[in-house]
């Protein structure tokens, strides 16, 4: 069957986690259930779409099914007051924050259409960010053992997160993905053991240039890294989106 690496991008703007985690899972549903169908008739199969989602989110925790609760470190109450939201939900990975000022993005490839490699997916997902933080006089790597992007992976003293990451894979179609700290309040950071991990800290492009980030810009660069990483070509999909 002929590969598809053309890839649909959306940006859904400051959106609800729900709201988003629904919309994802609809996308990646229609995406197995195709390849499902194809089984059964290779002869007329037709390549898979893939998408690429690009957020922000309201104040939020998320945790994945290996995640430890205790990585929370506030109860309901304490959410109220810090007007943040909790879920716990079906991608790889411990606890993390999303909020606004943090590039989200949200990857529903068909892997057959390119690799049927979960690691080098991951691999080539964290070399996008580290390219764009290139792009932005970072320089940026991956710290031993742990998924996401780090600053100063080489100093164990130093090492900080800019970028977390957590993905599902099944019948070999991706979901869920990273947050890359652009313009993120760190403070929120605090609430958290981030990704399970206590005794490292995180950053943002902010809080390492001294400065706010234009997000759009960042995006701009994102997404030539990744179409250039992935060997892809990206398909902007301008009509509005609902998701009342």
């Amino acid at each position: 069957m002929q590969k598809n690496t053309q890839v649909i991008t959306q940006d859904l703007g400051l959106i609800d986690y729900k709201k988003a985690w629904d919309y994802q899972e609809s996308v990646f549903d229609s995406i197995v259930q195709k390849k499902i169908a194809q089984r059964s008739h290779p002869e007329t199969a037709q390549p898979t779409l893939n998408y690429l989602l690009l957020c922000e989110h309201p104040h939020v925790y998320t945790i994945g099914k290996s995640g430890k609760l205790a990585n929370l470190l506030v109860n309901d109450k304490d959410l109220a007051k810090i007007q943040a939201s909790f879920y716990k939900i079906n991608r790889g990975g411990d606890i993390t924050y999303h909020g606004p000022g943090q590039l989200v993005g949200y990857p529903i490839l068909n892997l057959d259409n390119f690799f049927t490699d979960i690691h080098k997916y991951l691999r080539l997902l964290e070399e996008s960010i580290i390219l764009t933080c290139r792009y932005f006089g970072i320089e940026a790597g991956r710290y031993p053992g742990y998924t996401g992007v780090w600053l100063d992976p080489d100093d164990n003293k130093k090492a900080r997160k800019i970028c977390a990451m957590g993905v599902r894979c099944s019948r070999w179609v991706t979901m869920h993905g990273f947050a890359f700290n652009v313009n993120t309040s760190l403070d929120y950071f605090k609430h958290i053991v981030p990704c399970g991990i206590d005794d490292k800290a995180v950053c943002s492009l902010q809080t390492e240039l001294g400065k706010e980030i234009d997000i759009n810009e960042v995006k701009h660069v994102f997404l030539k890294s990744f179409e250039s990483v992935f060997m892809c070509s990206l398909q902007p999909q301008l009509k509005n989106l609902s998701f009342s």
